[in-house]
């Protein structure tokens, strides 16, 4: 099993988009690389805490290998959007790829230059070590299943590829 941690903006369609693909073993919405501990959605929406709205996702790489699976991830992000996604915007919103596991950089490095060779400049998602990760309140985990008709940024049809 592997573990990846991806902010793509508003963390529930994240999570509702990664979990239909095939390798994908678990998912958790939460908020990382801030500076506050155990920071609640009003702190980081509201009390500048610098976390990110992020979808931990562990994976069986044998099945969705992690080129795939960030290939998949730049399917529903504006990679040159500084802390911005859709409608959503501030440093919560903003994109991130995070590893605890050092042996994913050169996939994670592969993707990020494919990504950066199709726009043609430089992109703004940090990728980075994972510093902290806090679940989210259980209101926001698997929010787009509880809630279907919920807000979400990545277009409807997305989130229904591997159906």
């Amino acid at each position: 099993m592997k573990e990846i941690y991806l902010a793509g903006g508003c963390f529930w369609g994240t999570q509702k988009f990664i979990d239909q693909f095939d390798g994908v073993l678990e998912t958790a919405v939460g908020y990382a690389n801030g500076k506050t501990e155990n920071p609640s959605y009003e702190d980081v929406c509201h009390r500048d805490t610098g976390h990110a709205e992020t979808v931990r996702i562990r994976y069986d790489e044998n099945i969705l290998p992690t080129q795939t699976l960030l290939r998949y991830y730049f399917m529903t992000i504006d990679p040159l959007s500084v802390n911005r996604q859709g409608g959503d915007f501030g440093t919560q919103y903003r994109t991130g790829i995070y590893y605890t596991d050092r042996s994913l950089i050169a996939d994670i490095s592969r993707v990020i230059g494919e990504e950066t060779d199709k726009a043609g400049r430089s992109l703004a998602v940090e990728v980075r070590p994972l510093e902290n990760f806090w679940e989210a309140e259980e209101y926001h985990q698997k929010y787009l299943d509880k809630n279907p008709l919920g807000y979400c940024h990545i277009p409807r049809n997305l989130l229904h590829l591997n159906k």
